[in-house]
Formats: structure tokens, sequence, C-alpha cells
């Protein structure tokens, strides 16, 4: 292809604090080989300054002009934010992507939970090697639509405020449904289930309310309800029984934290955050600062969520070699862990940062 042709996507690249940093540099590692190999397309990294150390030195969690070069990007790529010493006066901790979430309309959270090959199983029925689900957490309302307005009187009450919109609702179900669309194409069951307690909070039979009127545009997927506390008890029960799951802010922060518990942690787990117009892709895990600088951080969340982002900036500009790049790498890593190439230290191995890097760089040159 035509060098001057070649479809490049502008990326911000957040590397943040603790093992953001040591992550980070291995997935853009990762990031250079699969452009290599795959050719293609172009990844233009830009790195910008945020987070909790930023903050420490400047007094802002991130600077406008980098606030503003992150919109502008075509993606945004996230390492960890955050560190438990360093707060905002309030007392909360540093955290310029959630502003990003709202800013930028990035109201679908998307969580996937599949299980790793060849490592201990935290669940021991044998059915636990076939989870393979997707938790939508809403992200820009509920009870986090005001996190910041939320008020203590006379040192006696506290209250925040859940809200549920229509037009939000709306997109994000929509969004559901077409993932679950796309799923059942490749073998999924087709299968959405509403998470809420709408049997309590009229906030909650609102949006069950919503979810039922779009299903009616996909008559090709099933739907299914449960109740947020029974949901957290099939999550540990039967969660191989599940396909897409869509909920409410906090419901998706909790829940998908259990989900990435029930196939072996956090450092599992790979997040992408995604509106009509942006996509923020990051692990799900935070900076982990007890462990930074050690070299032993597992980047297998980062990868996989760097995975994402490719397969949606190639699906959203419709170039075939950016998803194939994607899909390079959630291969490589799957077979690194099958072929037990990839054991990190969590899991009683000595895989470390850079030998996880490069296992998938290896398994991606190879194909």
């Amino acid at each position: 292809m035509d060098r001057a042709k070649t479809p490049e996507f502008q990326i911000a690249v957040l590397p943040g604090d603790g093992i953001g940093v040591e992550i980070m540099e291995a997935c853009t590692k990762v990031l250079e080989i699969v452009q290599e190999v795959n050719g293609g397309f172009r990844l233009l990294l830009n790195t910008l300054d945020a987070g909790a150390n930023y903050y420490q030195a400047t007094g802002e969690d991130i600077s406008k002009s980098s606030f503003e070069e992150a919109r502008a990007a075509d993606a945004i790529l996230l390492g960890a934010m955050g560190l438990p010493n360093i707060r905002y006066p309030d007392g909360t901790e540093i955290a310029p992507h959630l502003r990003m979430r709202s800013e930028f309309g990035l109201f679908a959270g998307v969580r996937p939970v599949q299980s790793y090959p060849n490592l201990a199983k935290t669940l021991t029925d044998d059915r636990a090697k076939d989870i393979d689900l997707v938790i939508l957490r809403e992200s820009t309302e509920g009870l986090f639509a005001h996190r910041n307005s939320g008020v203590v009187e006379d040192d006696r009450t506290a209250r925040d405020v859940l809200e549920i919109t229509r037009p939000n609702c709306e997109r994000f179900f929509d969004f559901a449904f077409e993932l679950a669309m796309k799923r059942k194409s490749e073998g999924g069951p087709g299968v959405v289930t509403c998470v809420d307690k709408a049997n309590v909070f009229r906030s909650m039979a609102f949006f069950r309310k919503i979810f039922d009127e779009r299903a009616e545009r996909y008559p090709e997927i099933s739907t299914e309800y449960r109740y947020v506390d029974a949901m957290a008890l099939d999550l540990v029960r039967q969660p191989w029984k599940y396909d897409v799951l869509v909920m409410e802010n906090m419901f998706g922060d909790i829940l998908s934290d259990l989900g990435a518990g029930i196939v072996g942690g956090l450092g599992l787990a790979p997040c992408g955050e995604i509106g009509i117009h942006h996509g923020l892709f990051q692990p799900a895990h935070g900076s982990a600062p007890d462990i930074a600088g050690t070299g032993v951080a597992n980047p297998t969340a980062m990868l996989i969520s760097a995975a994402m982002m490719l397969e949606w900036l190639g699906q959203k500009r419709q170039v075939s070699a950016c998803i194939r790049a994607g899909q390079g790498i959630r291969t490589a890593v799957f077979s690194g862990y099958r072929a037990g190439e990839i054991k990190p230290f969590e899991f009683g191995g000595n895989s470390r940062t850079n030998d996880i890097a490069n296992t998938v760089q290896r398994r991606i040159q190879a194909r």
C-alpha cells in the first residue's frame, strides 16, 4: 500500500502512575511489532502527562492542552491513574479519566470476562473454562452522574443523586443489543440480561422500561432479567450461562470487579469505554504502587485493552488490517497462556512484565 494512503490513527497515550508506566511501555512495544507485521495502518502515539504524580508536581491532574489533545485523538490508551497517598482536597483519588468519561460521552463501559487457558481456576466447576461474557456498564450517569456534587449536612446526613436518562439509556441498550448480535454471528448465544433493582427503586424500574422498549428493535436477541444481588450470586455460581449483561454505573463498577475475580483477577481484566465519537481503553486494575518498579506487573489486561482499541478503530474506520492486528494480539496472548509460556507472578509463575510482552511479540511475528 502506498505510504501516503496508509490510514493513520492518532493515539493519546496516558501511562499514568505506578505500574501504568511499566505496562504501557510493554504495550507500546507490542503495538510497534503488530504494525510492522500486519501493515495497512499506522499508529501515531502521543504520550501525555497526567495522573497523581503530575498533580503533585503541578497542581493539575492533566493540563488543559493535554486534555484537548486527548479529545482530538482517534483513541485514548491509558495505563493506570491514581495513588492512595495523593488526593484532591476533597479526599478523593486523582482521576482525570473520569472527567473524560462525561465530557467525551463514553457511555458504554465494556468489560469482557473470559477464562484464560492453563491457569488455576478460581471456580472449581469444570464449566468455568467456558466463561465468556461481557459486562456493559453505563459509564456516564447513574450514581456517578453527580459524583462531585454530593452534600453532607451538619455532619449528620450525606446525600448523592442517582440519575437515569432516556436518551443515554437508549443508546446504551442499542450498543448492548448490537454487541450481542455481533457475538451471536460468531457463535454466541445472543442473550442480553438486564441487571437492576427494579423491585425497589423507581429509577431502576425506568431503566428496565427503556430496556424493554429497545429490545423490541432486536427480535433476534433474547432478553433476561436479574436483580443485582441475584446476579452477584450467579456470577459465582454459574457465570458460563451468561452472554451480555447491562447495568447502571455503580452496579457495573462492583460486578465488573467480581467478574474479573472469577477468571483470576484484575490483571486479566481489559476495559473499553466507548462513545459515539471517542474511545478510551485501559486495564481495569489500578496503579498497584506496592509492586511498581519491580518489573512483575502483569500486562495482560493492558495488551487485551490495546487489542480492543485496534478492533474498535478498524471497525469505526473500516480498516480491516487494524481489526486483524487487534485479533493478532488477542490470539498471541491466549496462545501464550495455552502453551504455558505466560505464567504471571500472581499465579505462581515467573513471567515478568517484559517476558510477557516479548512472548506476545514473538508469537505475532511467527504468525
